[in-house]
């Protein structure tokens, strides 16, 4: 019996394309604070998957919730300052 071997990681192990480029990691710390409040809410929701959330859970999940859309909108107002030309608002 043959066994079928995959070579892919023999020939793309030194490739120059699976690094990120600069511009993807500025782009990744950039979006960092979103990725960590994201996962805040997401280990907020996870505590109450099996029994019924009590009032302490009910508010951990909605201050998650707002700094989650705090870290949005901060993102969004960073990123919109910095594509408009000569600084106007």
């Amino acid at each position: 019996m043959d066994h079928i071997v995959t070579v892919q990681d023999a020939v793309t192990a030194f490739a120059d394309f699976m690094e990120p480029t600069d511009a993807e990691l500025h782009a990744i710390e950039q979006e960092m604070p979103v990725i960590l409040a994201d996962v805040d809410l997401l280990d907020a929701h996870i505590v109450t998957l099996d029994r019924t959330p009590t009032e302490v859970d009910e508010r951990r999940i909605r201050r998650a919730r707002r700094r989650a859309l705090a870290a949005r909108v901060a993102l969004v107002n960073r990123t919109a300052g910095a594509s408009l030309p000569g600084g106007a608002a």
